[in-house]
């Protein structure tokens, strides 16, 4: 059964009984190389950490940006085989006992080449780590640690967000797609069979650690997806990181360069902080955060999940919001073409390949269930204007839509296989 893995699933524990009682631990003193963005939400704000060897620089430092935020003597650290192997789950459980107080339980859930990440990101998974918080006895003051790419992330924060009606969490992202998006903002998800992310809460972490130093030991196509998601920033609100991107900006990410990661990191975590400060649960200004989104889940929803990485989805729909942009006169030939240009130097796709089974009935299908659809009208991210420049709207021309679904869709417009 393409499942059955779920019914066997890899589970290391590692039980430290605390000593002590828990006490309130003071903030952590940053190093000198590690950045702060700050989550503006009130009483539920959260610093984002970015820096190289926050993680892989030693369980005492790791320990210095972790247990200030475990408010209780519990913690659940949910990973995947891939990352256990790496030593990453190591680490962080190292890290979290590095002085006594804390009991940590570790669960360990499949990531293999015939079940991909997107694949596993399910109600049953779900199910799976609520009940194994509730087999070792969790209670409300446990820590959740969510340690991995977006797919972990987004699970382990809905189960968070479910377990006894709510525990706090810790997002470590280890990917850079999860970085600069996911494991910001509070959007916890998993996804049903006919649509993405559709069964899921708004629940913010308590912390997130972004050690640049993880990315060293992400495939070079995963890296790809998470410059493809960076892209979006420079193109709807930030011209001059944008115009850095364009710069060699994008080689040097994907050459890997620490001081190049982690300036993209930061950039795109404050530009994404700014907007759910303003917008958290996404009633208007934060939609813009998903340009190319709705053109792209619609191609991950039809090729099947995992077939697709998000971020090469992403940038063929941010190819097509450009195009449709330019056709209703909205911007010019030339944003439309550094547009394009930028995703193209991702290392992306821009175009469906020529065996994509999208059509452009199916497009249409799926995008009418579309989370931004409000009052039977698909809303959209378009760019208007000059660089950096968009708008969220339900007002533009339906012809121009489906002429954009047809153009991308022709036989002529694809990709040719293997290239």
């Amino acid at each position: 059964m393409k499942h059955a893995a779920l019914a066997i699933l890899l589970v290391r524990t590692a039980a430290f009984a605390p000593t002590v009682p828990a006490a309130p631990r003071p903030a952590p003193r940053p190093a000198a190389d590690c950045s702060i963005v700050d989550v503006e939400l009130g009483d539920r704000s959260y610093p984002i950490y970015i820096g190289e060897g926050l993680l892989t620089g030693g369980a005492a430092t790791a320990a210095g940006y972790l247990r200030p935020h475990v408010g209780g003597s519990q913690v659940l650290v949910v990973t995947n085989e891939k990352l256990e192997k790496l030593g990453y789950l190591e680490k962080t459980v190292a890290a979290l006992t590095v002085e006594p107080g804390l009991r940590v339980e570790t669960l360990v859930l499949p990531d293999n080449d015939d079940e991909p990440s997107e694949a596993t990101k399910t109600l049953e998974n779900l199910g799976v780590i609520t009940d194994y918080a509730i087999e070792k006895a969790l209670d409300r003051k446990a820590t959740f640690v969510a340690l991995g790419g977006g797919v972990i992330g987004d699970m382990v924060g809905f189960a968070a967000a479910c377990y006894v009606r709510g525990v706090n969490f810790i997002q470590i992202p280890t990917t850079l797609m999860a970085m600069v998006d996911s494991s910001v903002g509070g959007k916890t998800a998993v996804n049903s069979k006919k649509a993405k992310n559709m069964v899921g809460a708004f629940y913010q972490p308590v912390a997130v650690v972004a050690d640049v130093g993880s990315l060293q030991t992400l495939p070079d196509r995963e890296l790809a997806s998470g410059v493809s998601e960076v892209i979006k920033y420079g193109l709807i609100r930030d011209a001059p990181f944008f115009e850095w991107l364009e710069a060699g900006g994008v080689e040097r990410m994907l050459a890997r360069d620490p001081a190049s990661l982690i300036k993209s990191v930061e950039d795109s975590c404050r530009n994404k902080a700014e907007v759910v400060a303003l917008d958290e649960k996404e009633g208007g200004v934060r939609a813009t955060l998903n340009l190319g989104h709705t053109f792209g889940h619609a191609i991950e929803t039809k090729s099947g999940y995992g077939s697709w990485l998000h971020g090469e989805a992403i940038g063929i729909g941010m190819h097509m919001a450009a195009a449709m942009s330019r056709d209703l006169g909205w911007i010019d030939d030339a944003l439309y073409e550094r547009a394009r240009d930028l995703v193209r130097r991702a290392n992306v796709p821009d175009r469906l390949p020529e065996d994509s089974p999208l059509d452009v009935a199916s497009f249409e299908a799926i995008m009418a269930v579309d989370k931004k659809v409000a009052d039977g009208e698909l809303r959209l991210i378009l760019l208007k204007g000059g660089l950096g420049e968009c708008v969220f709207t339900g007002d533009y021309d339906r012809a121009t839509l489906r002429k954009t679904l047809v153009d991308f869709c022709d036989a002529a417009n694809r990709t040719p296989a293997g290239s």
